[in-house]
């Protein structure tokens, strides 16, 4: 817990090391830390208090040796890696300006913590005079939140919202390392036996790491967040993780193509088999829920390259009837423009390589949703490795601090320059979702407030006309992926199916006068004016 500093020197009693805290200011009436979530009434209630000599005063008490064995494991997680959980309630008398408390509020805080009822399995901690209670726990009032956008949430979700690394730096610390030490071994007892926290392991967890997956859950309104290597590491282990040996999962035509590599040619060694379906036919989703024991139904939205939407709301309510998981692949969509948790998903996906990273020199990959799925997938990416390097980590935090400006400029050019291809003579069809000719345009009006900064269009022409397109323009850089500051422009009939018959490529509708653009945030008119002079070069 992170509260300003008073005129008058705190007391710091001998506290815990991990229950250190630094003195940058907490306003948000949420602990620091502490990811948003709806419906639960379990908490542990801290109260500050602080008269005479003006302002608020960080006092840590050490808890008693039973104190810590009666929080939760989840309540214990949040106590010694984020450093939110010791009891900051010191009733200061209106006489001393010494900057001692009196030795009756000392002993009144000291009972309190001593005795601690415990309901539903988490300490429930009631001290002093309860002027600004914080909850520490799995309760969260949005309208006592003092960030009330996803822009204030991405520059300081995880940051001055609570992080566990004690420092009064800004920005957060890169914590390079591949173990955590143990005092004593009695402290890797306690570990062992759940009486201790710590991430024992590179590969199991970072402090770094963690204040990104802590932005990602407070962007998608997640319990949590785990973060791995890239897009791909995330996608597969999801899938390994959720469906068992023998499943069944449904997945759509549209998707990135290595994503149906994997499904194609790895998941059926695992005995698992798969219905392909267009985006948009939930007749077809429901009829192979009733044929097969579908585990998971798993698509992006919108898709790659051609942008179809699928209904969010819809299918998961089709396949939450038949017990079936819905991960919904966000990539293209960001947390920004589309909330597929809230719309009924049970995971969200990003390649967070793309515009959460924004800068083109990272890779990384998310998955957001319940506590109980995610920790599923983390079991297995323990096994598996595909650790995020804190370095990138850094890179991941850094880059979200951005987002929200970044993504409204690519949303604003994107749908600008959709409505000018789509009118120009020399372009034969656009998809983005934005525009009403495309098919699922009232489904992407419902469930997203932007329509995302990628733009497909076919050019009227064959491949030497799409050639002579692409090697026109001056901005975009010839390159795969996309979501970053610079424009990018990808023909997918070479960059991503070249190894493929023209024959081949078509069956996935990918035509050899299909372009892909990924638009930066450079200025409008300049992107504009760029497109609009390669397309003059093939009149």
């Amino acid at each position: 817990m992170a509260v300003s500093s008073c005129s008058f020197p705190p007391r710091v009693f001998n506290a815990y090391s991990s229950f250190e805290c630094r003195s940058d200011p907490d306003f948000s009436g949420t602990p620091a830390g502490e990811k948003p979530r709806i419906g639960s009434n379990r908490r542990v209630t801290a109260s500050l208090f602080c008269t005479g000599g003006g302002g608020l005063s960080s006092l840590i008490f050490r808890f008693p040796p039973n104190f810590v064995r009666q929080l939760s494991v989840k309540a214990r997680r949040n106590c010694s890696n984020i450093g939110v959980a010791q009891v900051v309630a010191a009733s200061w008398s209106n006489g001393p300006t010494s900057g001692y408390p009196s030795s009756a509020a000392a002993a009144a805080c000291q009972a309190a913590a001593a005795s601690v009822p415990v309901s539903d399995g988490v300490a429930v901690v009631e001290g002093c005079i309860d002027n600004d209670s914080v909850q520490i726990g799995d309760s969260y009032d949005s309208k006592t939140s003092f960030l009330s956008s996803d822009g204030s949430i991405t520059v300081h979700a995880g940051e001055r919202l609570g992080r566990g690394i004690v420092t009064d730096a800004i920005t957060t610390p890169v914590v390079n390392t591949s173990a955590y030490f143990f005092k004593k071994t009695q402290e890797l007892i306690d570990f062992k036996e759940k009486r201790h926290t710590s991430f024992e392991y590179g590969r199991y967890g970072n402090p770094t790491t963690v204040v990104a997956e802590e932005k990602i859950s407070a962007l998608e309104g997640a319990e949590s967040t785990l973060i791995m290597a890239s897009g791909m590491c995330a996608s597969t282990v999801m899938l390994m993780a959720l469906v068992p040996a023998g499943g069944h999962i449904v997945t759509t035509t549209d998707c990135y193509r290595k994503t149906r590599i994997f499904i194609e040619t790895i998941l059926p060694k695992m005995g698992i088999s798969a219905t392909v379906i267009d985006p948009a036919d939930v007749d077809g989703l429901e009829s192979a829920l009733n044929k097969n024991k579908v585990s998971l139904f798993f698509t992006e939205s919108p898709t790659n390259p051609f942008l179809r939407c699928v209904d969010i709301e819809k299918v998961s309510k089709l396949c939450h009837s038949k017990g079936t998981l819905v991960c919904i692949d966000g990539t293209f969509a960001t947390p920004l423009n589309q909330k597929a948790l809230a719309l009924g998903a049970d995971l969200v996906l990003h390649s967070a390589t793309k515009f959460i990273g924004g800068h083109n020199d990272v890779l990384a990959g998310c998955i957001s949703g319940s506590e109980k799925l995610v920790t599923e997938i983390r079991t297995l990416h323990h096994i598996l490795g595909g650790t995020l390097n804190p370095n990138a980590a850094y890179l991941i935090i850094r880059g979200m601090k951005t987002l929200h400006l970044r993504v409204q400029q690519q949303n604003s050019t994107a749908l600008r320059m959709a409505e000018v291809l789509e009118a120009h003579p020399r372009v034969k069809r656009v998809y983005y979702p934005g525009l009403p000719s495309h098919p699922e345009h009232e489904i992407a009006k419902r469930q997203m407030t932007g329509f995302g900064g990628v733009v497909s269009f076919e050019v009227d022409g064959d491949l030497t006309t799409t050639i002579k397109f692409v090697d026109a323009l001056k901005i975009p850089y010839i390159a795969p992926s996309f979501g970053g500051c610079e424009s990018i422009v990808d023909p997918p009939a070479i960059m991503s199916y070249w190894d493929l018959s023209r024959a081949e490529r078509s069956k996935y509708g990918i035509l050899d006068n299909l372009i892909r653009f990924s638009f930066g945030v450079e200025d409008f008119e300049d992107l504009k004016a760029d497109i609009l002079q390669a397309l003059e070069s093939i009149a």
